[in-house]
């Protein structure tokens, strides 16, 4: 099979943003791509079996299945990515032959996961440009030797995506902690460590609240600085589900998406022929970062509606009895003002008083919310007001009512509850110790961000990196390849060929791995693992199709190997049972991690079990066992006159850093990536034309400059003094010290630029 050809934007094409989302259109999207990867066959398999109680969950997204689910209970981009995943491309050793690492690291990423499915490990040794082929003995004995001659453990770095399966993520954790660090970074650092961070201090648990029920129920549903259309389409299902109900939509972002104007269903006839459901209700086209400012707004307003009728409006008796810090809170919040409201939202007091009428008239209320709310420096604060906000009339723990942060990787809430955190309580390592009779370490280690500061002043020096591309979603993409050139060696675990593969340390190993979709068998028996969604649901996936090449092994076969060759016999755990026979590790999470009591039995149920969340028993795991009101202080975002405020996002045919193509369909914008969408009015006060080439320089504190350039200029309704750009490409524009309070997550979401045009003749401003 011939190479794919590295696509360029000369060709690009601009024409309106789109009303409405799904429909037909994204059926034969959906078809397209997945056929233009694979056979009729394996698209058919694959669809039949996505998402279904005997298949396998799709690697796409955490939001949950229905109970009663859809034949066809998959997205446009679901389908899409597991037929990325399917696909019959492979990537050889010849391919490796033909290709240098310094050729390899020049081509996109689009181009790089277009050439398929990895098929046998592979190894870059020291002072060579060239990956060859080696043996998994081979490569497990390198990885072991160089773990081994660390004059620390704490000199290793364990990462993770979201993609790993439980039995995996788990078996990941207890080898790092036997080895003896904490260093377990993972892709939540990067996304929601704000929505934990903010949720364990005020509810007692960094986990969302509701059900798929509860969203049906609801009477008002707030969608806050999240892009369900692009990100996680399923959601749109659900959400009409709210609006036949009878509940009510707030939609809050910066962009007007496509997804939550209307949505027509594609597997109704009224989303096929009809006009398909209108979804917000309001849409509030908010400055970046001034959510928080939003949500003091409708607390104060609650609390001056609840002194002009006492007793009508707060929740008193949920207030008294299951909250704390109430009174300093209101004191607080009683002193933000409508100037500085109004300057940091961008909206109108009408706009924000009619939300404050909708949420009186609303018994139920659930906010949910992705990462508009979290990569900004004040993500944690803002997240603690809308916990304040839904405290205030008793909207949390009971039915229809909550918190919601959207998780966008399968399982990355799993990885979490399996132990992969850097500091996670002592509590999980009291019942390591018990099971396995070994002291696990104490100090907390390592998360993303202070990974890579660790990569780069050299205390760190082996990365293990199990799926994701730790080096494209990473921020300041020239500090994050530096510091990962520096390890002494670098391994990845993955499906296919990826950026993080060509920014290699001094030795680099390619560990190529099933896929979801892969039939896992294991001495004779077939496997299946098990994910956690958004919501706590817990059920098993079971792979289909026949592994890419007979040279892969599983994840969980992959870290029991290695653990094997790097401990030996200390301390005495059963990794060989454990690669066998994955029963074998949920009997152990079953004894350490609490909620999976009889897992390998519950988890056999079609719809497998949901996990218990105390909060919606109204017990709280805070220090007062009580749910928190906190005072935050009022934070605005400022660009000095003639920048910006860049946010950076997906196009609609990406999954997280991977473009499946150079389209995002939904907001008008054709075979280009590199485009920087400005509203017009910002424009004309800054003198740069519709579609002019510009560098983005990045403006921070630290004096260094960040410069993401050629970039196409595009008019679009963004919020004023706004912009938007696609991520990985503007990474380099986020500075690894710019971070948010208390979780340290890179602030994406609020970086400082000025366009400098790319000045070519007289005609510099034409576009």
């Amino acid at each position: 099979m011939s190479e794919i050809e590295d696509p360029d934007d000369r060709d690009i094409s601009i024409t309106a943003p789109k009303t409405w989302a799904t429909g037909a259109p994204a059926v034969a999207h959906a078809l397209q791509y997945s056929l233009g990867q694979t056979s009729v066959r394996r698209t058919t398999l694959t669809l039949l079996n996505i998402n279904q109680a005997k298949g396998f969950d799709c690697p796409g997204c955490a939001w949950p299945e229905p109970g009663h689910r859809h034949r066809n209970e998959y997205c446009e981009n679901g389908a899409k990515h597991i037929n990325d995943e399917a696909t019959s491309r492979r990537v050889t050793s010849d391919f490796f032959r033909r290709h240098p690492i310094s050729e390899l690291d020049q081509k996109s990423d689009y181009w790089l996961n277009q050439q398929g499915r990895l098929t046998e490990p592979m190894v870059k040794r020291p002072g060579s440009d060239y990956y060859e082929p080696t043996s998994w003995d081979e490569a497990l004995r390198l990885l072991a030797e160089e773990l081994n001659r660390l004059d620390s453990p704490d000199e290793a770095l364990f990462y993770t995506s979201g993609r790993v399966s439980n039995e995996a993520a788990f078996l990941l954790q207890l080898f790092a902690r036997a080895f003896g660090t904490n260093n377990l970074p993972d892709c939540s650092n990067m996304c929601h460590e704000s929505s934990g961070a903010a949720l364990n201090e005020t509810l007692g648990i960094g986990k969302g609240s509701v059900s798929l029920q509860d969203i049906y129920e609801a009477d008002l549903i707030f969608v806050v600085g999240q892009n369900p259309g692009t990100n996680h389409p399923r959601m749109l299902s659900a959400l009409e589900e709210t609006k036949r109900n009878g509940g009510r939509i707030v939609a809050v972002n910066p962009l007007p998406e496509a997804g939550l104007l209307r949505f027509k269903h594609p597997q109704k006839a009224r989303g096929v022929i009809g006009r398909g459901t209108a979804i917000a209700d309001q849409f509030l086209q908010i400055r970046p970062g001034g959510d928080l400012a939003l949500f003091q707004a409708l607390n104060l307003l609650l609390l001056q509606s609840e002194d002009e009728r006492p007793g009508t409006v707060l929740d008193h008796a949920f207030i008294e009895t299951h909250t704390t810090g109430f009174a300093d809170f209101a004191e607080h919040a009683r002193k933000v003002t409508w100037p500085d409201i109004l300057a940091a939202t961008g909206l109108s007091r009408e706009q924000i008083e009619q939300v404050h009428q909708q949420v009186l008239q609303s018994k139920k209320i659930i906010v949910c919310w992705a990462m508009g709310l979290t990569q900004h420096k004040h993500g944690v604060p803002t997240i603690r007001e809308v916990v304040n906000f839904l405290l205030l009339r008793g909207n949390i723990g009971r039915p229809g009512a909550g918190v919601c942060p959207v998780r966008g990787h399968s399982n990355v809430q799993g990885d979490r509850t399996m132990g992969i955190w850097e500091k996670m309580p002592q509590s999980f390592l009291d019942a390591l110790e018990q099971e396995f009779g070994f002291t696990p370490p104490a100090r907390h280690g390592l998360d993303s961000v202070d990974a890579i500061r660790a990569m780069r002043d050299g205390s760190a020096k082996v990365f293990l990196g199990m799926a994701g591309n730790f080096v494209r979603a990473s921020p300041d993409s020239a500090v994050t390849e530096e510091a990962m050139r520096r390890c002494r060696l670098t391994a990845h675990v993955s499906t296919k060929l990826n950026r993080s593969h060509t920014v290699c340390g001094e030795t680099a190993l390619i560990l190529p791995t099933l896929g979801r979709s892969d039939r896992d068998v294991q001495a004779g028996r077939e496997q299946f693992i098990t994910v956690e969604d958004s919501m706590s649901e817990v059920h098993a996936s079971r792979g289909r199709l026949a592994p890419a090449s007979p040279h892969l092994l599983s994840e969980v076969a992959i870290i029991s190997r290695l653990a094997r060759r790097t401990l030996g016999d200390r301390p005495s755990i059963p990794w060989e049972d454990f690669e066998t026979d994955y029963g074998t590790i949920r009997d152990r999470i079953a004894r350490v991690v609490p909620g999976f009591n009889d897992f390998s039995t519950r988890v056999t149920r079609p719809d497998g079990f949901r996990l218990p969340n105390p909060v919606n028993e109204k017990r709280f795991l805070t220090p007062s066992g009580k749910a928190v009101f906190t005072y935050n202080a009022f934070e605005m975002l400022q660009a000095p006159t003639g920048h910006l405020i860049l946010q950076t996002l997906r196009s609609h045919d990406q999954w997280n850093t991977i473009p499946y193509a150079m389209n995002d369909r939904y907001r008008g914008i054709r075979n280009a990536r590199r485009v920087v969408l400005v509203n017009p009015d910002d424009l004309e006060a800054l003198g740069i034309a519709d579609r002019c080439e510009v560098d983005l320089v990045g403006v921070w504190r630290d004096g260094v400059e960040r410069r993401a350039p050629g970039f196409r200029v595009v008019s679009y309704p963004t919020t004023p003094g706004s912009a938007a750009a696609y991520y990985p490409e503007t990474n380099v524009l986020v500075p690894l010290d710019s971070v948010a309070d208390v979780s340290n997550t890179p602030t994406s979401k609020s970086v400082v630029i000025r366009l400098e045009p790319v000045r070519k003749g007289a005609d510099a401003w034409a576009g």
